[in-house]
């Protein structure tokens, strides 16, 4: 049975949606950085001619790319049919420079997870690999004005289950001010720094306001604010994405039948 997980609305900005847990398989795509792959230890970056290969073949398969609270408004509603989560994680420099112009061509937008306490930054919290630009408060406004979600990474992408209270207050609700007074919009969606989350780093998520969250694989801890993704890569052809989505597909019917409300 679907539960209401919705937050209670801070107080002077407009309600939540009422979002649920999908209850058919839903697919979560992760990408992170769209440009030359050649130097990524990570093996965090698509090269563009690779993610334009994978737009095409999703849209081939009759499916479409959309934001994380568009996918969960149609879960919501019993709509999710065709739909992929889309999700770009950091909020690199080239989200606009190169997958902007993609997703746009193939009708599809997505969700893009910023640091608003690294603009115009780099990628420091990585030790290995070329320093990678971040979007500035332009940049962003940019990609939100074009359709797509902004959402919290983070203000400096720290892993907050090793945060103390204090620190994890500020990483999850300033990020979530920050990016409100930057786009002059609401902030629903955070996305979980290295992809790790406990249950105090839930409940801090939650009672920011925000109306779900992204983890990686949450195992139990998977629902509404720990929403599990598929990592998409540079090596990700055709038929193996047709795996991922069909390999996530019965991870779905499992969780689903087995995720219990946060």
């Amino acid at each position: 049975m679907s539960v209401d997980l919705t937050p209670p609305a801070p107080s002077g900005t407009e309600p939540f949606l009422r979002l649920r847990p999908p209850r058919n398989p839903a697919w979560v795509a992760m990408y992170h950085s769209v440009a030359d792959p050649s130097d990524d230890p990570y093996e965090i970056t698509v090269a563009p001619d690779r993610l334009a290969e994978q737009l095409r073949w999703m849209r081939r398969q009759g499916l479409r790319g959309v934001s994380m609270t568009h996918l969960l408004e149609a879960c919501a509603r019993g709509l999710e049919h065709n739909l992929v989560g889309l999700t770009f994680d950091d909020g690199y420099r080239d989200f606009v420079e190169e997958a902007l112009p993609l997703l746009r061509r193939y009708e599809c937008t997505a969700t893009l997870f910023v640091l608003p306490g690294r603009l115009d930054g780099d990628n420091a919290w990585d030790p290995l690999g070329p320093r990678k630009p971040l979007l500035g408060a332009e940049g962003i406004r940019h990609a939100a004005e074009s359709g797509m979600e902004i959402g919290s990474h983070g203000l400096t992408h720290v892993d907050l289950t090793a945060a103390d209270d204090a620190l994890l207050r500020r990483e999850v609700s300033d990020s979530r001010a920050a990016l409100r007074d930057l786009t002059d919009g609401e902030v629903r969606g955070f996305c979980y720094p290295y992809g790790h989350v406990d249950e105090r780093v839930v409940a801090a998520v939650r009672e920011a306001g925000y109306g779900y969250g992204c983890a990686i694989a949450p195992g139990a801890l998977a629902g509404t604010y720990a929403l599990p993704r598929v990592h998409v890569g540079q090596g990700d052809t055709a038929w193996r994405l047709r795996l991922k989505l069909r390999t996530n597909r019965l991870r779905r019917r499992a969780l689903d039948g087995s995720a219990v409300a946060e």
